[in-house]
């Protein structure tokens, strides 16, 4: 059934992400689109509507109310620990241990591993640890958003999470629409066998792996690095990084920062988290995958943000870093730096609401599906889904708008057959996430600049050469699969392969074109972080 708005439901978003990328003014560019998109639904001026949309995306959904109220939170933490020492003293800590590049990159990459439990806690843990770390050895702030963009949700897509949950769902929700609960496999299972199809997400873990390791980069990040390591310009003149520590907070107040001044704060937001995770899913007898199903993610994340900027603030008072009035200031302070974030984010969560106002999603899919082939299955959901999450910036909303699709047309165009359920949702989900790491109105993509310290626009425009590389690699084993349909056994190797030859060809390519090495790498003496 054709949507009301047509091809006019695409032009907010693409208006928001066009102005973004040609001005790098994040938040006018938003605006503009949420209000392009007042005028089309209302076929008036169109600000009443626009602001309806701006408001509710602030209030009317509880979710949303709890992100800010996190990243607030998180804001007042990473205050009081850069004040009291912490971030410095970490940073000291490590001096001698990640005394590289590579070694910076790799224990970015490693950490990005571990926090597999949620996107938005891996960003903002691993940023705030690893950001002062990446300055002493001149990586530009554009690679290290990339690391984090890059090891977040494709991580938790993988783990015991809020998102595996949430993707089980969104498969419940598909076997619904078709009307094969009774036949076809659990959602679990299709989930699981869904793993190796999820190539974006596997082939993005991957290729920050191969970057961090070999220190070969290309596009936009060939010029970021160069600029970094050879004038220590963390930062391209001009930016506006969206969270600056000493511009926005002040010196340290310590001249001998202690270890534990990072530590406790952090352990505290990890055990509340973990804790918080258990008790809020915990029922007698449920398996771990009920438990990530029922539990609160999110609450958790709000009750573990508390927990840290409360151990912080207790270890001011304690050792007597900062006076109560000193303390209190810090922590408005840490909500300042995460304002800007905040409204990018209120923001693109507007144009979300746009596009499900206008029926962007729906329109999409359904041009995708008249012409989709067993063969085509994979790629045409890989770049539908990729195009919705790019122009509505959710990977989650387009999850919930293509998988209903994906999977009835998955059953029937390959005969009622379980494996491609497997690929059509291992595609749906590959596709969110690729189109997320390319869009400017990306919630991850945001957070990514922010606890980088980078400027976003920036951020994305060096990050979507690497998205799109992972991506044609996907989409090269998606072909190899529905022409050859040899095991993933084999075709993820091939694939691995392939995405190594591509950096490498690439790099060179690029290097060579504008007269630069291909791994830009140059030794500088450190300077303190107190004085960065």
């Amino acid at each position: 059934m054709p949507t009301e708005f047509g091809a006019l439901s695409l032009a907010p978003p693409l208006v928001a992400i066009a102005l973004a990328i040609i001005t790098r003014r994040a938040l006018l560019s938003l605006f503009i689109g949420v209000w392009a998109g007042g005028i089309i639904y209302s076929g008036s001026l169109g600000v009443v509507q626009t602001f309806d949309w701006i408001v509710s995306a602030i209030g009317e959904d509880v979710f949303h109310a709890q992100i800010i109220v996190f990243v607030s939170l998180l804001g007042a933490g990473i205050a009081l620990i850069w004040r009291i020492g912490g971030s410095l003293a970490v940073a000291n800590y490590a001096t001698s241990r990640l005394d590289s590049h590579r070694k910076v990159g790799i224990a970015t990459w490693l950490l990005g591993l571990v926090w597999f439990f949620d996107d938005y806690a891996n960003t903002a843990i691993v940023g705030s640890s690893m950001k002062d770390i990446a300055d002493e050895t001149n990586m530009s702030r554009e690679k290290l958003a990339y690391l984090l963009d890059s090891t977040a949700a494709p991580v938790a897509t993988f783990g015991i999470s809020s998102w595996v949950a949430y993707q089980i769902s969104m498969i419940q929700t598909g076997y619904d629409a078709a009307g094969i609960s009774d036949v076809a496999p659990s959602a679990f299972l299709t989930f699981v066998r869904s793993v190796p199809y999820n190539l974006y997400c596997l082939f993005a873990i991957l290729m920050v792996g191969v970057i961090v390791i070999t220190r070969r980069d290309f596009g936009e990040m060939l010029d970021a690095e160069h600029r970094a390591q050879s004038t220590g310009k963390v930062n391209r003149d001009g930016a506006q990084p969206l969270q600056s520590m000493k511009d926005d907070l002040g010196d340290v107040e310590v001249d001998d920062p202690q270890l534990r001044f990072f530590t406790l704060p952090i352990l505290a937001l990890v055990a509340v988290v973990a804790v918080g995770v258990i008790w809020s899913g915990y029922s007698p007898g449920a398996s771990a995958i009920d438990m990530a199903e029922s539990a609160d993610f999110m609450g958790a994340l709000v009750w573990g943000s508390f927990a840290m900027a409360a151990t912080a603030l207790v270890l001011a008072l304690s050792y007597s870093i900062l006076s109560l009035d000193e303390a209190m200031e810090t922590v408005l302070d840490g909500f300042g730096i995460m304002l800007h974030a905040i409204a990018i984010l209120v923001l693109a969560w507007s144009i979300g609401a746009v596009a499900g106002a206008l029926e962007t999603g729906t329109y999409v899919t359904e041009i995708a599906a008249g012409f989709i082939t067993p063969t085509l299955l994979p790629i045409v959901i890989l770049f539908a889904a990729g195009f919705i999450s790019f122009s509505i910036g959710t990977s989650w909303g387009t999850m919930a708008l293509v998988t209903p699709v994906a999977i009835p047309l998955a059953w029937e165009v390959s005969g009622g057959t379980p494996e491609m359920l497997a690929v059509a949702t291992g595609a749906v989900f590959s596709g969110a996430i690729f189109g997320d790491h390319c869009s400017p109105i990306s919630d991850t993509t945001v957070l990514s600049s922010t606890f980088a310290g980078a400027d976003h626009i920036d951020h994305v425009r060096t990050q979507i050469y690497y998205a799109l590389t992972a991506a044609t690699v996907a989409t090269f084993v998606y072909a190899l699969y529905g022409l050859t349909g040899l095991p993933q056994l084999v075709l993820i190797p091939v694939g691995i392969g392939t995405l190594v030859a591509v950096i490498y060809g690439l790099s060179e390519l690029d290097a060579r074109r504008k007269g630069l090495t291909a791994k830009p790498f140059v030794k500088r003496e450190r300077e303190s972080l107190a004085d960065d």
